[in-house]
C-alpha cells in the first residue's frame, strides 16, 4: 500500500491487496487496445461524450482512479485538464507515464494516495468492476468523496448485470455448454469468477442499474444521474463497420445519446456511468 501524502486521511485501516488474478489479467496488456479498436471504440467514445458534458471546464484537476494505461487520461490532458492517474497495475503505470501531461502513481481505490478535497473530479471508470463486495465498493466511493472538493463531481462505471449474457449471445458463444453455465450463474448473482476454465475475463462484479445509486448515497454522495454507455448499439451485428464510417458513427453516437438515461433501457447497455457530487 503506498504511503499517504501530507493532508491525507491517516485513519484508513490496512486493506487486502488487489487480487493476484486481477493483476495478472491486466498485466497481459489487452486493455489499452480494447478501447482503441473494433467495437470497443463505442464504449470509449460514448464515455468521452458523457464526461465532456459533465466535467467542469479545464483546467480542473481530475483524478482518474484505476485509469489503466491512460486511455481517458490522455484526452483529458489534451483537453487541458490536470490529469492524474492512480492504478495498481505496474504495466498500466508504465504506459500512462509516457503520456504528455499525465502524472501517475500506484494506488488502490479503497485507500487513495490523495489529499482531502484536492480534486475537482474523481473518476472510477474500472475499479468498481473488480470489487465483488458491496462494502469495498462503498469504501472506494467514500475515498472518492474524500478526495473531491465540496460540490465536486464523482463518476463511476459499472458493468451491467446481463452484459455477459448479451455479449455471449451476440458472439454465439452462449451455445457452448461451459460458457452458458458460467454466464447463467453470473446472471443470477452478478459475481464473475476468476479467469479459469475458458473464462474470458477475471474476477468481477456485474451490477443491477439500481445498485450504484444506493452505494453512492451510502458513501455520502448525492446522485445526479445515470447514463447507459453503449445503449443497445453494441448488440448490433454491424456496429464495427458503422464506427468505421464517420457519418454512421455520428448517427450511432447520437442515437445512443438519445436513450442514455431512459430508465427502461439502462440495463441493456454493457456499461453504466453513475454521476454524483459531494454535498457542501
Amino acid at each position: 500500500m503506498p504511503s499517504l501524502p501530507p493532508g491525507a486521511s491517516q485513519d484508513i485501516p490496512q486493506l487486502p491487496a488487489v487480487r493476484e488474478d486481477i493483476l495478472a489479467y491486466y498485466a497481459l496488456g489487452k486493455e489499452d487496445a480494447r478501447l482503441r479498436q473494433g467495437s470497443g471504440r463505442l464504449e470509449f467514445w460514448r464515455t468521452q461524450d458523457v464526461l465532456r458534458r459533465l466535467l467542469p471546464a479545464p483546467p480542473a484537476r481530475v483524478l482518474d482512479v484505476g485509469g489503466g494505461s491512460g486511455v481517458h487520461a490522455e484526452w483529458l490532458a489534451e483537453d487541458g485538464y490536470q490529469a492524474e492517474l492512480v492504478d495498481p497495475v505496474p504495466l498500466h503505470l508504465e504506459q500512462a507515464a509516457r503520456l504528455p501531461g499525465v502524472s501517475v502513481r500506484a494506488g488502490d481505490a479503497r485507500a487513495l494516495p490523495a489529499e482531502d478535497g484536492a480534486y475537482d473530479v474523481v473518476l472510477l471508470l474500472g475499479p468498481l468492476y473488480h470489487l465483488p463486495e458491496r462494502a469495498d465498493r462503498v469504501r472506494a466511493l467514500s475515498e472518492a468523496r474524500r478526495a473531491v472538493r465540496s460540490g465536486g463531481l464523482v463518476v463511476a462505471a459499472t458493468i451491467n448485470r446481463y452484459a455477459a449474457l448479451h455479449d455471449l449471445l451476440r458472439e454465439e458463444r452462449y451455445f457452448e455448454p461451459a460458457h452458458r453455465a458460467r454466464t447463467d450463474s453470473v446472471s443470477e448473482h452478478g459475481r464473475h469468477p476468476s479467469q479459469q476454465e475458458g473464462s474470458l475475463f477475471t474476477t468481477a462484479y456485474l451490477a443491477q442499474p439500481d445498485e450504484p445509486p444506493g452505494e453512492f448515497t451510502q458513501a455520502g454522495l448525492a446522485v445526479d444521474g445515470q447514463y447507459g454507455v453503449e445503449g443497445v448499439a453494441w448488440l448490433m451485428g454491424g456496429v464495427e463497420q458503422w464506427l468505421d464510417d464517420p457519418e454512421r458513427r455520428e448517427a450511432v453516437l447520437a442515437a445512443t445519446r438519445r436513450i442514455e438515461s431512459e430508465p427502461a433501457l439502462l440495463g441493456a447497455s454493457g456499461h453504466l456511468l453513475t454521476a454524483g457530487r459531494r454535498l457542501p
